[in-house]
């Protein structure tokens, strides 16, 4: 039993991801011109669909919406019983229909040529009545569905939403939609903390700081009081760091490293964050590189804090 079940489960796959490998070897001109359309509206993008196809272009809608293009779905019974008056002539439509002769499609066709709303007709029928209303077509055709029967929505409605997916992408990089803007749209989210978080946000008070002639007995006292990071600073600049790491490579080749001064032991390349770069960009260089720990400086190289790997993630910049 268990091979039959993998069998369909690859078999449902093949068939899918081949569907969608057709719909992107057969994009043609109408493609570029759905894009047009969708670019060119002043308003918002209106996406619907029934049953299945209703499904999908929820999602659709909420891909273009998170990705800068302004969209709402709308039920097509619904918009028959007030919802319309979400519609406006600024806007432009995504249907979608397998057949493109999905009755209770067409209400809501009507209102749309009627408001001179151009819509954009998603169909696995490219010589529908749909299609023929629209003033862009994409072939959303496929030759099978995955289910044996050949009846429930499941290649077709897989390719559906790749287009969709096609659609929102295509518009997102002709907007120059950009990672700000998306953490700006996702605020409460993951990606949203991740994007939207800086080193000043995380950073805290400099600590552990000496001077080039500090002896490394009154460093090591630092380091424990500083959370492993001790900074050379002269003349309010950042000269070297000293790390709880480094100490016993210290230790290992001079006897007398704890009378020695700072200056003498310290790394004198070390890398440095500003208070503006993104904290998840900062966490990336810290793991890359094996520290725990960094400065943070000015443009003149001026200490303003220390920012800690602990603290980068646990405020979620990874």
């Amino acid at each position: 039993m268990s091979d039959d079940v993998i069998g369909s489960g690859r078999r449902t796959l093949g068939l899918e991801a081949e569907a969608v490998a057709r719909a992107a070897r057969q994009l043609d001109d109408g493609f570029r011109r759905a894009v047009e359309v969708l670019r060119a509206a002043e308003g918002q993008v209106i996406v619907s669909g029934v049953g299945k196809s209703g499904l999908i272009a929820r999602k659709i809608a909420a891909t273009f919406t998170s990705t800068g293009t302004p969209a709402v779905f709308l039920h097509p019974v619904d918009s028959l019983h007030g919802d319309l008056g979400v519609v406006s002539r600024r806007d432009a439509a995504v249907l979608l229909s397998k057949s493109g002769e999905t009755e209770e499609l067409f209400g809501l066709v009507s209102s749309l040529v009627r408001m001179q709303v151009p819509i954009v007709a998603l169909t696995g029928n490219p010589s529908s009545s749909l299609a023929r209303a629209a003033v862009a077509v994409l072939d959303a055709s496929v030759e099978e569905e995955a289910c044996p029967l050949d009846l429930a929505p499941t290649t077709s409605t897989t390719v559906a939403l790749a287009l969709g997916d096609a659609l929102a992408v295509a518009l997102l990089e002709l907007r120059g939609f950009s990672r700000q803007d998306f953490a700006a749209l996702h605020p409460a989210g993951a990606l949203g903390r991740k994007l939207l978080l800086r080193v000043r946000d995380v950073m805290v008070p400099a600590a552990g700081v000496v001077r080039s002639d500090t002896a490394m007995r009154e460093v090591v006292m630092s380091l424990a009081h500083a959370r492993g990071l001790a900074t050379v600073v002269e003349n309010d600049r950042v000269q070297g760091v000293i790390t709880a790491g480094d100490l016993s490579r210290i230790a290992e080749r001079w006897d007398n490293f704890l009378e020695l001064p700072a200056g003498d032991l310290m790394t004198t390349t070390p890398r440095m964050a500003r208070a503006d770069d993104l904290a998840s960009t900062v966490t990336g260089q810290m793991e890359r590189i094996g520290i725990v720990a960094m400065p943070v400086v000015d443009e003149q190289q001026r200490m303003v804090g220390v920012v800690h790997l602990h603290d980068l993630m646990r405020a979620g910049a990874v």
